[in-house]
């Protein structure tokens, strides 16, 4: 299939509330709409991940911060654009996301993806995709397509079938976490 049509048809599954299993910008992932409860809790449950434990939001531009954060820490901005690799940063005060992927204490965390299918197909759905890496939970990361179990494969609605034989990282990104007077820590290097 083409990638074109790969996309499309990731965005029509997604606005149906169904969840895939695709390739991020660093490692294979579950994900789905990020502002649908239902689609979300399925994550959760395919993972038999604790709810505790948050998704990661995936938008294609640093732009769109604004439409899910209560306040942009300007760190964060300076943060994105220096990074030389992928970048997960945790935010207080999220908003307009599904209530189930908002931690407990308000925060969120957000990764600004690029990338031929990650980056193209969350601008044609027009909405962020909840993210987590394609593994059980307490299990390890599946670093490429062939390391996802078949328990994963079988319990999404749909597997892209792009870069299946790419490795975009060997890794997960890096998780920084940013409070509202600008100060940040690493919380995963």
């Amino acid at each position: 299939m083409k990638l074109e049509e790969e996309i499309k048809k990731s965005v029509e599954l997604l606005k149906k509330g169904k969840i895939i299993l695709y390739p991020t910008d660093t490692i294979w992932g579950i994900g789905c709409d990020a502002t649908n409860v239902n689609a979300v809790e399925r994550i959760y449950k395919l993972k038999g991940r604790n709810e505790d434990k948050g998704l990661i939001v995936l938008i294609d531009n640093v732009d769109k911060l604004e439409t899910y954060l209560e306040k942009v820490p300007p760190i964060a901005y300076d943060l994105i654009s220096h990074s030389k690799s992928p970048l997960t940063i945790v935010y207080p005060g999220a908003k307009n996301l599904a209530k189930n992927i908002i931690a407990k204490d308000g925060t969120i965390a957000i990764r600004v993806v690029h990338g031929k299918y990650s980056g193209a197909t969350i601008k044609q759905f027009g909405k962020p995709i909840a993210s987590t890496s394609a593994n059980f939970s307490d299990q390890p990361t599946a670093k490429t397509f062939d390391h996802v179990e078949d328990g994963i494969k079988n319990g999404v609605d749909y597997v892209v079938t792009a870069f299946r034989n790419t490795v975009h990282s060997a890794k997960a990104s890096t998780i920084i976490k940013v409070e509202g007077d600008g100060s940040f820590s690493v919380i995963r290097p």
